[in-house]
């Protein structure tokens, strides 16, 4: 199923602006305009873009409560009292928890424990459960980590057993503020933090930074963690500007020089180690190992999935970090067949209806399915489908599922509107996760499809691509492409600029390959320039092939990327889609 996208070119800069910039920074008019599209318009601009340096972070003080929280964790250590740093089981969770917990270590303090919640018996956010555990081990103050921010009850509920909480959250906050020591969230209506899009994790970097200040430690003893904040950075899909592109940028050169024994050994797995990792290597590849474990159920009653996640990342022998990563990659591969044949059956079911594929939504329900992989269900059907999509499952006797949508609709606002059927429910635009009682299933599948088909724009439910910009393929200079390179790192709120070239042809040896044939590889000319060729790859398009091989004209949008092959680094263009030029 091949469905036609929508290309669309992006507004253009404006031109004297774009000109003026150019000049002054010597390079490519082209270069200018993203710079322009991307709201930088002076020389100093974008040398603070290209150029990100860590002492242009923000002061982590500016924060609302942050000495106050930094004051709780020094009474604390001076006490030598038990602290439990608390996270959820996702990767932004997963990676806070192990943040604060090695840097607490690494500054001497030892009575230190670390909480996950269950995703089956507990699921998201601040559990009774961990509090009681929290007292049976005597603990005094819990550190929250990427959750907390709505738990006013959870909260009052540990201060009635005399323990304290610090949250580190980066959730849209509810109509009241936990009553903790401290509340630390940018999105807090009452905070003036400059930046507001901090992962999880780097709302724990940001106070392991405020207590370095405080306590005249060597910034150094926090910076070697700036590993972790990239990874939940990228793999809580956080937008890459502002401090997250700092935080980003340097996290790359840590993991790329320096990581952590338990991300190498995630590294060594992925064989990503003679590579030099990117945003999308974390997105891809690691970020989805981590994530395995806190997916799959765990055997070992007294543990939860997320724990083994916790203990690979906070390992300090590789010995450790080996075994650990190794049982992360076995969940890893078990999440991955789990979710193939889910997958398969989700679309027989979808293809065998054809009422529900006439729709322009997708609700589906097997009470049999696995908790943990329903929302990579819900991505993967709307890669076929792309429309609205909601996968549900049962766990505990209620139904439960995860919810995803497609750019510019609101999932969030249909979840809503049947908030009245609904146990609970949260997430954002594009993702949400709800529960609900069995006998409200079918009200609930005829309410959101009736909500999609009434408030979505036809135009949303055809894929789109967005383009930057048209370029010719002699505009890709080495030059072109070093500047082009101090872009990066690229991800939400900064993008890999997609480029628009009309009639270029393949030079002769167009082919398939991979291991089904399935993708398209080019050497690519355009017009009367023979002489300038390009390689290029066009994933999952072999459908073009035939039109292509015979010299056939096409128009392409494309990213340029690098390809390194045998110590040479030559460009390459990674090809989103192609249009036959029509005769």
């Amino acid at each position: 199923m091949h469905a036609e996208k929508r290309w669309v070119l992006k507004e253009q800069g404006d031109p004297v602006k774009v000109e003026a910039l150019s000049t002054g920074l010597g390079i490519p008019a082209v270069l200018g305009n993203l710079l322009i599209q991307r709201g930088i318009e002076t020389k100093e601009e974008a040398y603070r873009f290209f150029n990100p340096k860590l002492e242009n972070l923000h002061d982590p003080f500016l924060m609302k409560d942050m000495d106050k929280a930094v004051r709780r964790i020094e009474s604390a250590i001076e006490g030598n009292q038990k602290i439990m740093i608390y996270g959820d089981y996702d990767v932004d969770g997963t990676t806070a928890v192990a943040l604060v917990y090695s840097f607490l270590a690494r500054i001497g303090h030892k009575e230190l424990y670390f909480y996950i919640p269950d995703r089956y018996n507990e699921g998201y956010g601040i559990s009774l459960k961990g509090i009681d555990y929290a007292e049976e081990n005597g603990v005094k103050l819990i550190i929250a980590l990427d959750c907390g921010i709505k738990s006013v009850e959870k909260i009052e509920y540990a201060r009635k057993k005399g323990i304290d909480f610090i949250i580190c959250d980066h959730h849209l906050p509810g109509d009241e503020i936990p009553d903790a020591v401290a509340v630390l969230d940018a999105k807090r209506p009452d905070c003036n933090y400059p930046f507001k899009e901090l992962s999880g994790c780097g709302v724990g970097f940001k106070m392991a930074q405020a207590y370095c200040q405080y306590k005249k430690i060597p910034f150094a003893q926090v910076e070697c963690f700036l590993d972790m904040v990239v990874v939940s950075i990228a793999a809580d899909i956080v937008p890459l500007t502002g401090e997250n592109r700092i935080l980003a940028y340097y996290g790359l050169k840590r993991i790329n020089e320096n990581p952590s024994k338990g991300l190498k050994s995630i590294i060594k797995i992925c064989g990503l180690e003679k590579h030099n990792i990117t945003i999308d290597d974390i997105v891809f590849k690691i970020g989805p190992r981590i994530n395995a474990a806190g997916r799959m159920e765990v055997a070992d009653e007294s543990k939860s999935g997320g724990h083994t996640a916790v203990r690979l990342l906070i390992a300090t022998t590789e010995k450790r970090a080996g075994v650990y990563g190794d049982a992360i990659d076995t969940c890893n591969n078990d999440r991955k067949s789990i979710d193939r044949s889910i997958t398969q059956e989700a679309h027989e079911y979808i293809e065998n209806n054809p009422d529900l594929k006439r729709l322009k939504s997708t609700v589906i329900y097997n009470p049999n399915w696995m908790k943990g992989v329903v929302g990579i269900v819900a991505s993967r059907l709307i890669e076929t489908y792309y429309r609205p999509t909601v996968v549900l499952t049962m766990s505990n006797g209620l139904v439960t599922g995860s919810a995803r949508s497609v750019p510019g609709f609101d999932l969030y606002q249909a979840v809503e509107s049947c908030s009245d059927l609904l146990e609970n429910f949260g997430g954002h635009t594009y993702a949400a996760g709800l529960t609900m009682k069995p006998e409200n299933v079918e009200k609930f599948t005829e309410r959101f499809h009736k909500y999609v088909e009434e408030n979505i724009d036809p135009e949303r439910l055809v894929p789109q691509v967005d383009i930057d910009s048209q370029l010719l393929f002699s505009d890709v200079t080495p030059m072109f492409r070093n500047t082009l390179c101090k872009f990066q790192p690229f991800g939400p709120g900064n993008p890999s600029p997609v480029f628009m070239t009309s009639n270029a042809s393949d030079r002769g040896d167009a082919r398939l390959v991979g291991v089904e044939q399935e993708h398209l590889k080019m050497e690519l000319i355009q017009g009367e320039k023979p002489n300038i060729s390009i390689s290029a790859i066009a994933f999952g398009q072999p459908h073009h092939f035939d039109h292509v091989r015979m010299g056939g004209a096409v128009d392409v949008c494309y990213c340029v990327v690098e390809n390194h092959y045998r110590g040479m680094v030559t460009p390459q263009l990674r090809i989103k889609d192609i249009k036959p030029v029509k005769k």
